[in-house]
């Protein structure tokens, strides 16, 4: 059995220690109590944030915004602080454990989602309207599910532990990626790490064992620039967003690298099943919250649409080099 990760017991101590010693000095602790469904929404949140491609946001998001009557730039900016503690955890577990990840795909999709992530904030975010955002958000991931499910329902689908043949072009592909990944993490706190594991899974055909841990690492380096953006440069980090911050603490540092832990020992299929999962509750659950009208719909169906027409596009491609076996053990479906 492997031990779990000194690097992520070291952070445990650190982080818990420090969240004592603060709470420890407050007069008032109602809140602990007065926010009790965002701690229970997280320890649902950071699991999935630690054993799927998905971030924390994807759950607590639509969850604060549309049930917790909670402002959407609170929930988000709530999401880039909880991420930090969660997803920081759960990448010490990753690293800890030597889960394999692809290294290429981590470097440049982080490079251009930084720059998405600052471009989104200034000159996207304000132009974008909560409720059809997240109608996009949840219908285009849907399309990706349906397109992965099509994709490993062939028999003999090849899929490999690395991007094979790594090229200038795979660079620009993947900054490119990254660039409009940050732009929609701008939005909801999370979204680099799907958009990007899709181009992965279905273009390059990583394998869902690489793909998922090495986007948890993006998205916890991106949500660590996206706090700071908004605690020390844009300085709108409310005290409602502190304090769901300080009540989820405890639970997130806990929740996501145990998720982290589960996800290394679920089957390749096992994984890919248990997204199709997250992303049709995703859909169906923003639909009967939402309610939307008819304009609202129609978008939706759109964005399923032209996600779908996009996925199968990417499906369909052929890369010009041919797979250097050498940088990526072959796996058949049934790993």
């Amino acid at each position: 059995m492997r031990r779990i990760p000194i690097a992520y017991l070291c952070f445990l101590v650190l982080v818990m220690g420090c969240w004592l010693c603060y709470i420890a000095t407050l007069s008032d602790l109602s809140f602990l109590s007065r926010r009790w469904g965002a701690a229970l929404t997280m320890v649902f949140g950071s699991f999935i944030a630690g054993s799927s491609p998905e971030g924390s946001a994807a759950i607590s998001y639509p969850v604060f915004t549309l049930l917790l009557d909670i402002k959407p730039a609170i929930a988000r900016n709530f999401s880039f602080a909880i991420q930090s503690i969660g997803m920081t955890s759960a990448t010490l577990m990753i690293l800890g454990l030597r889960t394999k990840v692809e290294w290429n795909y981590i470097v440049f999709v982080t490079f251009g989602g930084i720059f998405g992530l600052f471009f989104g904030t200034y000159y996207v975010v304000p132009l974008i309207s909560p409720v059809m955002a997240k109608l996009f958000f949840v219908s285009l991931w849907l399309s990706f599910g349906i397109a992965l499910w099509r994709e490993n329902r062939r028999p003999q689908r090849i899929v490999y532990d690395a991007i094979q043949n790594f090229q200038r072009n795979d660079q620009f592909r993947l900054i490119v990626f990254g660039f409009i990944g940050g732009i929609i993490s701008s939005i909801f706190g999370t979204g680099i790490n799907i958009f990007t594991f899709c181009l992965m899974t279905i273009y390059y055909r990583v394998s869902e064992k690489v793909a998922t841990p090495s986007s948890i690492i993006i998205m916890t380096i991106e949500t660590i620039v996206g706090f700071f953006l908004h605690q020390v440069i844009m300085k709108d980090f409310a005290p409602e967003s502190f304090e769901l911050w300080l009540t989820c603490i405890p639970v997130v540092v806990f929740f996501a690298p145990f998720g982290a832990f589960v996800m290394t020992k679920m089957s390749r299929l096992f994984l890919a099943k248990f997204l199709y999962v997250i992303l049709v509750v995703q859909f169906f659950g923003a639909l009967v919250v939402i309610r939307p009208n008819l304009s609202q719909l129609l978008l939706c169906v759109a964005t399923l649409a032209a996600g779908s027409t996009l996925f199968f596009f990417l499906s369909r491609m052929e890369r010009k080099s041919e797979p250097d076996l050498t940088q990526g053990v072959l796996q058949e479906s049934l790993n």
